[in-house]
């Protein structure tokens, strides 16, 4: 694995885990912006140019790939614009690597990680993919719940009402509603 690869894994998985990915901790978000920005803004370049990575060749280095594209800018630019920026190539790499099986060759602690750019994608069809991919490929009811949300959000509003205002997108009454009546925000 590339010696950049493993220290996203190790980062991610060891050093961090679930109680900061999901905290929203700026301490934490500032951490990844100093030492995986660059990095993560290379690879972005390299895809964008050349439409493939060499890290797209291992399920290892693709995972990384995708934990850079997907889960990193929602630390590194929370609250902007910025934070779905490479939403598209996270999920063209997740894509790939579940074309690929990368996805079963993957510990099933890791494996859901590949199936949240899906998950993240204002697009049906993709949600309509995260929910089969979790409910065959991974025994995570955690997982699944939040799959399964995302897709009646998208198949109702074609969109996530909660990126509007970051997005400077207008809501419409139905989202506006649904907001203010505390409806599913992750």
């Amino acid at each position: 694995m590339s010696a950049q690869a493993d220290q996203i894994i190790k980062f991610w998985f060891e050093e961090a885990g679930p109680k900061k990915w999901f905290g929203g901790d700026d301490a934490f978000d500032a951490e990844i912006r100093a030492r995986f920005e660059d990095i993560a803004i290379e690879a972005a370049a390299r895809l964008r140019l050349a439409h493939q990575h060499d890290w797209q060749a291992r399920p290892d280095t693709s995972l990384a790939l995708v934990l850079m594209l997907d889960q990193f800018p929602r630390n590194m630019y929370r609250e902007t614009k910025a934070a779905f920026t490479w939403d598209d190539l996270a999920l063209s790499v997740a894509r790939l690597a579940v074309e690929k099986g990368y996805d079963l060759k993957t510990d099933m602690t890791r494996r859901s990680f590949f199936y949240i750019p899906f998950m993240h994608a204002e697009d049906l069809a993709a949600q309509d993919e995260c929910v089969r991919l979790v409910e065959m490929r991974l025994d995570n009811d955690s997982t699944l719940f939040h799959a399964k949300a995302h897709r009646e959000m998208i198949a109702r509003f074609g969109r996530f009402p909660y990126r509007n205002a970051v997005l400077e997108r207008e809501n419409t009454e139905a989202e506006t509603d649904y907001l203010r009546s505390g409806g599913y925000t992750p």
